[in-house]
């Protein structure tokens, strides 16, 4: 039976691809928040490439520091699927052919018309003694081995597999072991303007070193994430030492403090993209928006109708990349490009003003900028974007200067457009309090 010292734990992302880039470990991200939502908090994720000794001093140093470790794959057919083998040797646990693991992969290749390969066969050799794990979605069966006090999970690295068996076959295992409860509560807060180090000061002394909740901050190109957490865990290693208005405070007071300092910033509060919350209010007015994109390349109108129900208020989205384009296209007159340059309020201005005309869209928004990493000058730095919106009150514009490689500032710039027609729409447009 599993005690409250259990309720933490530890998650490593086997596979060398997340080490290099152009891949993101979104099953750390899913187990966490299924387990801070089940009453276990983690404490602790690293990543490890397809090298079997290092894969085992990441299991030895999760074990010595938590004693529940979720291990997300490496459990393959190939070479570099290495997994079983580290969690063998470090636990001194041999690895021996499963039937009933063995015969899973065959039906599952069978209803597809094929045989079992010598390389999947690998797969059905588990630790002795295992608690086989059934993969509803894929091959790869995974495994439940106790090694000295630790407990360890070992999953497929495919992200519907690890959501099928985690709640098929992990979730019903800590619910029998006595590990599942609601000790965890967490709001986040998402946050688009400011800084992470602005955020930061705004919310200096809104928690006493003694509050039970715990704050935390995470950039990205798209804003800072403030995540709230209160853990009965942490509730009771403060017991005494909380003043009597931390005590008497929820998480939800906090929350609106939070809010309350960081202002027009906040744009979502359940977990809501950007796009989301524009599209939703877009909706809401019934109004529809057309697009014209340079910089960003049609990134804004990929995002907006990546939104299930978006044909409702999107109309159409131009990219208009070139001069010409921007002439043909929207109508910028060649003056106004030759006096002031493509990158400009004035042009970003024009930009919007044609594509709202010749749509008939209730918004016209547009953006144009320099991305990098060359073409810009000491005027007209790269990261310096411009975007423009359009609507039949009149025509503004807003500069904005980023930071950072191409993808983050195409990236930052889309949010930057989304979050200029969030505010028009809810009535404070470049607000900046």
């Amino acid at each position: 039976m599993f005690t409250d010292s259990l309720a933490i734990s530890e998650i490593i992302a086997v596979g060398s691809e997340l080490l290099l880039g152009g891949r993101v470990d979104t099953n750390s991200i899913f187990l966490s928040e299924s387990l801070a939502g089940h009453g276990i908090e983690v404490r602790f994720k690293s990543v490890v490439g397809d090298d079997i000794e290092d894969i085992g001093v990441a299991v030895t140093n999760a074990a010595k520091r938590t004693k529940l470790v979720l291990i997300t794959g490496g459990l393959g057919p190939t070479v570099d699927d290495v997994t079983r083998e580290a969690v063998a040797r470090v636990t001194g646990i041999p690895l021996r052919l499963r039937p009933r693991a063995l015969e899973s992969i065959k039906t599952r290749l069978q209803s597809a018309g094929r045989t079992v390969s010598e390389s999947q066969r690998r797969q059905a050799f588990l630790p002795a003694g295992a608690v086989l794990l059934r993969n509803p979605a894929g091959i790869a069966p995974g495994f439940a081995v106790q090694w000295k006090r630790c407990r360890i999970f070992c999953l497929p690295g495919v992200s519907h597999e690890v959501r099928g068996m985690w709640t098929e076959s992990v979730l019903p295992m800590l619910r029998r072991e006595g590990i599942l409860s609601p000790a965890i509560e967490t709001r986040t807060i998402q946050a688009f303007g400011l800084l992470e180090s602005e955020i930061d000061n705004r919310l200096k002394g809104i928690m006493p070193a003694t509050s039970p909740f715990r704050l935390g901050l995470l950039a990205s190109p798209l804003g800072v994430s403030v995540s709230l957490t209160r853990s009965r865990t942490t509730e009771r290693r403060q017991a005494g030492k909380k003043n009597s208005r931390q005590s008497a405070m929820s998480l939800d007071d906090l929350m609106n403090d939070v809010i309350a300092k960081l202002g027009q910033h906040v744009f979502s509060i359940d977990g809501q993209t950007m796009e989301e919350v524009v599209g939703q209010r877009l909706r809401a007015r019934r109004s529809t928006i057309a697009l014209a994109e340079s910089c960003t390349g049609g990134l804004i109108a990929h995002r907006l109708t990546q939104v299930p129900g978006s044909s409702t208020y999107v109309d159409r989205g131009v990219v208009c990349y070139g001069n010409r384009a921007k002439m043909e296209l929207l109508g910028v007159p060649e003056s106004l490009l030759k006096k002031y340059g493509a990158v400009s309020a004035q042009v970003a201005k024009a930009m919007a003003q044609g594509i709202r005309t010749r749509s008939k869209a209730d918004v016209g928004l547009s953006i144009t900028g320099i991305a990098g990493p060359g073409g810009g000058t000491a005027h007209k730095p790269v990261g310096l974007v411009y975007v423009g919106l359009a609507t039949s009150m009149g025509t503004s514009t807003k500069a904005f200067r980023f930071h950072g490689e191409r993808e983050a500032i195409k990236l930052r710039s889309s949010q930057a457009a989304l979050d200029v027609l969030r505010r028009w729409l809810c009535d404070s447009f470049l607000d900046e309090a």
